[in-house]
């Protein structure tokens, strides 16, 4: 595949990836705050069950029109609507204001002792029907069932008001159009006699043709003319006599007299063509005799005299040619000025002839145009009534308004619209906390949020030891998606593509409390002392270490004890269960550690542990709560940050980071600890643990091939 493939599919995986990690979050949310969405739901569902367990009692009343739909056009007319739009015009005209102020104006007139209440109109056309049902609801019963009947009634005076009004208003205008295009028509007809009166129109249309056809033949001329002109002008005598010479043998007589203005050509250009040739003749016998005679023979002489004599002659044939051929210029000159005017008159004939044409047939296409609209006009004036034809729909009470009956809305159907809202707040509600929630749920989010390289993910895990934490990394461990996890954190960090050495001295701490750095720490130095590489544990949180209480060792003295009191910290040094491990727990209690760590104390017992083991790991305290790692970290090789799944917030995070990068320390990469395991890009061992119930014997050769390593 090209690179613009490969660029398009990971683009492709990108979208995917974020897409499933945005979904597992929602459903992560859901799942925490689930009672959230209970609660919404429960509120509106409560809301719903008050308002309509005390809401005052309402009663309805229905009734029905119909309006069919007649309309009278002109033939020959298109009328188009859509149905659905003079359906909801009528139903609106039905619940307008004009309508329902009428309604009650009536029930008053008719009843004056009623108390006049507000009612609730409704009007909807039942479907692929001009049938409308019409619904009033009122506080009161007898008030609503008048109201809709009156309501009905109000309508259907309302459509003939508007009807008549219709009808007078489209008679009015039609008759006004009618007059105006009367006076049209006869000032248009005016117009054509007073231009007819002025101008034949057959004789303009034949000298249109006949000027027509002249210009034409006076621009061919003219262009022939110029030509044979411009083309005198740039030839020589001697080319303009040989032209002629031979246009005279190609070209008929006649042809020859038009292009030229002479009949067959002048007679001294004949004579001035002959006496060359005897010249020549002469020049010839004289070279001839020339060669046995000498010049002063008489005869040699003779032939100069006469070659003499013909080369005078010929030179006044030349000027007679010459004269000839300025007179032959002039002549077309003057007969181009001349074919200019004409065309230039005759241009104009034509000019005007068109105008007239043009204007007798715009006033003849506009007469015509009147005439068709006055005579359609005054067809429909003929077939126009004006108190029925024009009516475009009937308007029938096709059903009276019913006795008002109680209104009382199932209350299922309220409790479920008022679920539904309590559940769509509740979301709302989900989706804003979570636009507050920064913390990451899953790898994606990790990557889209953190520029570092991540270097492992430790899935979350549920079995507990006893006390309720999780147990260390055992020989025979049955948690092999936990396992690999750190083994593959190992291989990230012994395999690291940085340049300079393999760190030897890792620092491992987090931004807050509580994100399981310290059994990462322990569980990392398990699985390097595994490979066996000679690995020293430090518990170097010296306000709340807690590794001693993991490998069920005592916490003094460790290594508060050799930096304060000067103990030797290898006299603090315990050796663990797990070969090529050991450990030096934190000591006894300090506030004083940021100082400890700045001190000279700190470097040297750095100095000494990395010289006496392949790997130093030290369990420190989170960045956030002390100083203590932004003290001890630039003394080691450098840093693993510890990132909790669903606990630690992006910010604090950023900030922790931040903190450490001032103090410019080397952040080897991020561990995302806890993940969830269904998470949609966590793509580790446990979606293959069936592999490890089938070979039993997998983890001893996992330690074989890491010792070998």
């Amino acid at each position: 595949m090209n690179e613009e493939t490969l660029h398009h599919t990971h683009d492709r995986s990108v979208s995917k990836a974020r897409f499933l990690a945005k979904f597992q979050r929602y459903g992560n949310l859901l799942r925490k705050r689930w009672w959230i969405l209970v609660l919404g739901i429960a509120l509106g569902v409560a809301v719903q069950y008050i308002l309509s367990r005390y809401a005052p009692a309402s009663f309805t009343s229905v009734g029905r029109m119909i309006v069919s739909i007649k309309l009278a056009i002109p033939e020959g007319s298109v009328y188009t609507e859509e149905l659905s739009n003079f359906l909801g015009t009528q139903a609106a005209l039905m619940q307008s204001g004009i309508v329902i102020n009428r309604a009650h104006a009536r029930v008053t007139a008719q009843r004056p002792d009623a108390v006049p209440q507000s009612v609730s109109l409704k009007a909807a056309a039942l479907p692929k029907t001009t049938i409308f049902v019409l619904q009033g609801t009122g506080a009161d019963r007898e008030y609503t069932q008048a109201f809709l009947q009156a309501a009905m009634e109000e309508y259907v005076n309302l459509k003939k008001e508007m009807r008549m009004h219709t009808s007078d208003t489209t008679f009015t205008g039609l008759t006004e159009e009618v007059v105006r295009l009367e006076k049209d028509l006869s000032k248009s007809g005016d117009d054509m006699v007073q231009f007819q009166s002025t101008n034949s129109v057959v004789l303009l249309q034949d000298q249109g043709n006949s000027a027509g056809n002249y210009l034409g033949a006076l621009n061919n001329r003219l262009a022939a003319i110029k030509s044979e002109y411009e083309l005198l002008q740039t030839l020589t005598l001697e080319q303009n006599l040989d032209r002629q010479q031979q246009s005279s043998g190609v070209l008929p007589a006649n042809d020859l007299a038009e292009r030229t203005g002479q009949g067959g050509g002048d007679r001294s250009d004949s004579d001035y063509l002959k006496a060359k040739q005897q010249i020549l003749l002469l020049k010839a016998d004289q070279q001839d005799l020339g060669q046995y005679l000498r010049p002063k023979h008489p005869k040699m002489m003779a032939l100069s005299d006469e070659i003499a004599r013909r080369e005078r002659l010929l030179d006044i044939y030349r000027q007679q040619s010459a004269d000839q051929l300025e007179s032959r210029k002039r002549s077309l000159a003057m007969q181009i000025e001349n074919l200019q005017k004409d065309v230039i008159e005759w241009d104009a004939k034509t000019l005007e002839i068109s105008r007239k044409t043009a204007e007798y047939q715009r006033l003849k296409a506009n007469t015509q145009r009147i005439q068709a609209l006055y005579d359609r006009l005054l067809a429909t004036l003929q077939t126009l009534d004006v108190n029925k034809e024009i009516s475009p729909e009937s308007v029938i009470i096709m059903e009276k308004a019913s006795p008002a009956f109680a209104d009382r809305p199932a209350l299922s159907k309220k409790l479920t619209v008022g679920g539904l809202v309590g559940a769509a707040c509740a979301i709302l509600l989900l989706l804003f906390l979570d636009r507050l929630d920064d913390r990451m749920n899953s790898f994606t989010e990790l990557q889209d949020l953190f520029d570092e390289s991540v270097l492992g993910q430790i899935p979350r895990e549920k079995e507990k030891s006893v006390g309720g934490r999780l147990g260390l990394l055992q020989p025979e461990d049955t948690r092999h998606a936990f396992v690999e996890a750190y083994r593959n954190l190992r291989s990230s960090l012994l395999f690291m593509n940085e340049a300079g050495e393999r760190p030897r001295t890792l620092l491992v701490t987090s931004s807050i409390p509580n994100e399981g750095k310290s059994l990462t720490s322990a569980n990392l130095a398990i699985a390097i002392a595994n490979t066996g590489s000679r690995v020293l544990l430090v518990d170097a949180d010296l306000r709340k270490g807690v590794l001693h209480g993991r490998f069920g060792l005592p916490a003094e003295p460790g290594l508060s004890e050799a930096l304060i009191h000067g103990l030797a910290w290898a006299e603090a040094v315990l050796p663990t269960k797990f070969p090529n491990l050991s450990l030096l727990p934190r000591g006894s209690f300090t506030q004083r550690s940021s100082e400890l760590f700045i001190g000279a104390v700190a470097r040297k017992f750095l100095a000494e542990t990395s010289a006496a083991y392949d790997y130093v790991v030290l369990d420190t305290a989170p960045v956030m709560a002390a100083d203590d790692v932004t003290s001890l970290a630039p003394h080691l090789d450098g840093v693993l940050f510890l990132i909790r799944a669903e606990f630690t917030s992006a910010r604090v995070a950023r900030a922790a980071l931040e903190l450490l990068y001032q103090r410019q320390v080397r952040i080897l990469g991020l561990v995302f600890n806890a993940v969830r395991p269904s998470s949609g890009d966590y793509y580790y061992y446990h979606k293959y643990k069936d592999y490890y119930h089938k070979y039993p014997g997998a983890e001893s050769g996992e330690k074989l091939k890491a010792q070998s390593a």
